[in-house]
């Protein structure tokens, strides 16, 4: 166990950023077509063919999944996602023809620092192109990939992931860009409000603060009133569902946002989820399986949401967001 989403049997992970944009691009390339539907509960969400992941939908099955920095512009990576994929081989086939199923998801990070006079054209079909060809079972966490240029309301954002199984044996992971508007960690200290679900010292082993909380913890210093974040993540089983199912998924993860971030959820928010199926556990799942699924990848989105804050890195420009472990140590 990795303690990543690349735990579940059936899936890749792949980044590719630019470090003097300040962006990047993550890709979820599954090895076979995988079941995949959305749950979008941001006020302000960017999104690519999110209305084909609906149950009652034609095509069942992605071929990839992709997260993505540079607003409305990161979009253009799921192009070089597809391209990628062609060249595999991959896509849903119409007679001698296939088109590669890719939704994505982008978060805004346009102003982080870095230098986004692309000219005439933006990085991110190139960066997407490239974070498809990169992926394997191991993968960087915190300025990485779609959380490279991604903050929070006091801290550094960045790229999380996490991983766990229920008790009949399926494997759940998670994969977050956590870009929020609210705050992972507690008033002003280090204690991150995952802090119940951490696993084996994960995110530094702070716990949470042994005193009541005070009154100006749950005073949120937000980024202001601009459209400035959104945090967008993928929740993964090797369950077999529908596609029905799956959306029940992703509904469900979302309660991992509202465990981890202070607030989640609001009308400047762009929170989406994608849940994927690969399928490939031997029994199917029952009603009391798929319950402890959603309640897995809940708690794997809450820490993967504090590991990607805990191992990000702040940004070499002036001004820029501090990063936790510069504030608190490891």
């Amino acid at each position: 166990m990795r303690n990543l989403i690349t735990d579940v049997a059936g899936l890749k992970v792949g980044h590719a950023q630019d470090e003097g944009v300040a962006s990047g691009v993550t890709a979820v390339v599954f090895d076979a077509p995988a079941v995949a539907s959305i749950a979008i509960h941001g006020g302000a969400p960017g999104v690519r063919d999110a209305a084909l992941l609906e149950p009652d939908m034609t095509v069942k099955t992605v071929d990839a999944l992709i997260l993505s920095g540079g607003s409305a512009f990161g979009l253009d990576a799921c192009g070089g996602a597809q391209a990628r994929l062609r060249e595999m081989g991959r896509g849903f086939a119409i007679r001698d023809i296939r088109v590669p199923i890719v939704p994505g998801a982008i978060l805004f990070d346009l102003l982080n620092g870095g230098n986004k006079d692309w000219g005439r054209m933006p990085p991110y079909w190139e960066l997407g192109y490239a974070a498809t060809q990169a992926a394997g079972l191991d993968f960087a966490l915190g300025t990485a990939g779609a959380g490279y240029g991604a903050t929070t309301a006091r801290l550094k954002g960045g790229l999380g992931s996490a991983s766990d199984a229920t008790a009949s044996g399926y494997r759940v992971g998670a994969l977050v860009a956590v870009n929020a508007i609210g705050s992972a960690t507690v008033g002003a200290g280090p204690h991150f409000w995952a802090a119940p679900y951490e696993r084996d010292g994960e995110f530094g082993r702070r716990g949470f603060p042994a005193s009541p909380l005070p009154q100006e913890a749950l005073v949120f210093a937000m980024k202001g009133a601009a459209p400035e974040n959104t945090t967008i993540a993928i929740v993964a089983t090797d369950a077999k569902l529908s596609k029905a199912q799956a959306k029940r998924l992703a509904v469900q993860a979302h309660d991992g946002m509202a465990l981890a971030l202070q607030p989640a959820h609001a009308a400047l928010d762009g929170d989406t989820i994608f849940a994927a199926a690969t399928g490939l556990h031997p029994r199917p799942p029952d009603l009391g399986d798929l319950t402890q699924i959603g309640a897995l990848a809940a708690r794997c989105l809450a820490r993967a949401i504090a590991r990607g804050v805990y191992e990000a890195r702040a940004l070499p420009f002036a001004g820029a967001v501090p990063d936790w472990r510069s504030r608190f140590g490891s």
